[in-house]
């Protein structure tokens, strides 16, 4: 299997990058366009499991003013041959000492690059988010 090919790598980073903004913009369109109008697709919040794209897209209606703001702390995208790709960002929410994490995996569809599972968390207050070194096996 070849990863990162650079040209299939630029257009997931292209497209996590156009949901990031669409996020922070709350452009509901442009956020339901990034998904996979599939019953299929699975996203996972923080305080919501949303399955197929029907509730997805319910859900961002529902969301009084959409995401908090947030600023990006890390993105680390892996692409798998031409058709498949996951992509982890690290955020900290605006305001906040909150570090969340948003995983989503992108398939490339016949209308373009789309998230078919998401999963957004956040870490708990005081929470080194930093692996610590391995226990001692005895």
């Amino acid at each position: 299997m070849i990863l990162n090919t650079p040209d299939v790598l630029a257009e997931v980073t292209a497209a996590v990058d156009a949901y990031e903004a669409a996020l922070m913009t709350n452009d509901l369109a442009a956020l339901d366009g990034a998904f996979w109008d599939a019953p299929h697709t699975v996203r996972l919040g923080v305080t919501e499991n949303l399955y197929g794209f029907a509730e997805i897209a319910a859900f961002r209606v529902g969301r009084t003013g959409g995401s908090p703001p947030r600023t990006r702390l890390r993105t680390e995208i892996t692409t798998f041959g031409n058709d498949l790709a996951v992509a982890h960002v690290e955020f900290r929410r605006d305001g906040s000492d909150t570090t969340g994490r948003q995983s989503q995996t992108w398939i490339r569809t016949p209308e373009g690059w789309k998230v078919a599972s998401a999963h957004v968390s956040l870490l708990q207050a005081g929470t080194d988010h930093r692996l610590a070194p391995p226990a001692q096996i005895r």
